[in-house]
């Protein structure tokens, strides 16, 4: 029986005000302890898989026939005001991609997705997303921590602070990147922001060494680690004690000794040629197109396994045509990012559900806006935060469903609105949080990953 254990069924005899104290001990010098949720979960897990850039939502799950009608003319909903770029006409520019239904729900899906597309009847496709900045740096700020500006705490954050960790020895809260490198804004994606460093996202690599700079000089055993590390613990709970106040040497404490058992964990949840030949085809780990990204869906599959709370994967690196940024040649900047991904993400659907973790693992897709219906010069699409498209599958998701709805030509959301801070309290609702209760308090005031807004969307799930 674990100490945690052993102390819950003894706390009648501690009485429960000694339990208490005990356990706050412990989540004290751990700040990643497991904490139960305030409400019974239906996901244990999120993998959130992020198409930077922001992918076309008339050109992947939600298709216009106006457009078509409408090519090459000026469509009446267009406001020059919204445009990010100035080349951006107010005429309609007709999908390149045919779409065609599938599953038993009949979910329109774009030919750019043949694989994802035989999981049509897992998925609930939100067409009607909404956001507040055409801007990509405080899109993504938005999208990730509820917030337009920098320096608040992303969701993986939020959601490892308000449960901690079901593993001892990985990080609640892991951030893989594109192929190009980290999307812009960089570290502040996953940031902390103004709660302990212990909730920050850490960087992994699909190979080579999973975390930089985690691997112990050569010159240094195992044994003498733990003897540092035993004399540093002993060296901040002396100081602890002086200072009951200061929390920062009891995180430092718990990050020093996660680190060490790091060393140990991540090489080998990294380690995928301990997965099958058929496991590694299936995901494109070995193709021209989806190796990149096909390891990091693998390797996300393999993180929950073990008890990762939150697995950010990115889509699009640096800047523009290495991103969903298509400005100019829609087709071939979507034919290209489509290629890369496709695959892999079916793949991690159909894997999850093999293994019996796709009913407790929440699959969140998405970028920080969507692009506008109208021509970009001659055949792209411009920055759209007014109306695009999420879907969602597993943990708790009501799949082979379409939410709300877009205009005749995509430009605005019209029927059942959702906005980022609704996303955002579902995901949180659905791990068993309620997010107008999950608060950190700063510059004397509480702030919420959804700040003052935010409705559960129930209309989405199981």
């Amino acid at each position: 029986m674990g100490r945690r254990a052993f102390l819950q069924t003894a706390g009648g005899g501690f009485g429960m005000l000694a339990l208490q104290s005990l356990l706050e001990g412990e989540n004290r010098m751990n700040p990643l302890a497991p904490r139960p949720a305030p409400f019974a979960p239906r996901a244990r897990s999120v993998i959130f898989l992020f198409m930077y850039g922001g992918p076309s939502q008339v050109d992947t799950f939600d298709p216009k026939t106006a457009l078509d009608e409408w090519h090459g003319r000026e469509i009446p909903v267009f406001k020059k005001e919204h445009a990010f770029f100035g080349e951006t006409k107010a005429t309609a520019m007709r999908s390149p991609y045919t779409f065609k239904k599938y599953g038993r729900s009949g979910i329109d899906i774009s030919e750019k997705f043949p694989n994802l597309s035989h999981h049509a009847d897992e998925l609930c496709i939100i067409r009607s997303m909404y956001a507040d900045s055409n801007n990509h740096a405080p899109a993504l700020f938005q999208m990730n921590s509820g917030y337009l500006q920098s320096g608040h705490p992303c969701m993986g954050s939020w959601i490892s602070y308000g449960l901690g960790s079901d593993t001892r020895n990985l990080p609640a809260f892991v951030v893989l990147m594109d192929k190009e490198g980290a999307p812009v804004n960089g570290a502040l994606n996953w940031t902390n922001g103004y709660m302990p460093a212990s909730y920050q996202g850490v960087p992994f690599r699909s190979s080579g060494p999973p975390i930089v700079h985690l691997s112990p000089p050569g010159d240094v055993d195992i044994e003498r680690q733990k003897a540092r590390l035993g004399l540093l613990r002993k060296w901040n709970l002396q100081a602890a004690a002086k200072e009951p106040a200061e929390s920062g040497l009891a995180a430092r404490v718990g990050a020093y000794e996660l680190a060490f058992r790091m060393q140990m964990e991540a090489p080998e949840s990294a380690d995928l040629s301990r997965e099958s030949r058929r496991t590694l085809e299936a995901y494109g780990v070995e193709g021209k197109d989806t190796h990149y990204f096909g390891r990091n869906c693998l390797l996300a599959r393999r993180l929950v396994e073990r008890g990762v709370r939150f697995v950010q994967i990115f889509s699009g690196g640096n800047r523009g045509p290495t991103a969903w940024d298509a400005h100019k040649d829609l087709k071939g900047n979507h034919d290209r990012q489509c290629r890369q991904t496709d695959q892999p993400i079916a793949a991690l659907l159909q894997d999850l559900k093999q293994r019996g973790l796709l009913d407790e693992t929440l699959v969140v897709w998405g970028g920080e806006f969507g692009r506008m219906p109208t021509h970009q010069g001659s055949n792209g699409r411009d920055h759209n935060p007014f109306g695009f498209t999420f879907w969602l599958a597993g943990g708790g998701i009501k799949g082979g469903t379409i939410h709300g709805a877009t205009d005749e030509f995509g430009y605005a959301a019209m029927e059942k609105k959702v906005h980022v801070h609704d996303l955002h309290a579902t995901i949180l609702h659905l791990m068993g949080i309620p997010h107008e209760e999950l608060t950190w308090r700063h510059n004397g005031r509480d702030f919420r990953l959804t700040d003052v807004a935010g409705q559960v969307v129930y209309d989405i799930l199981s």
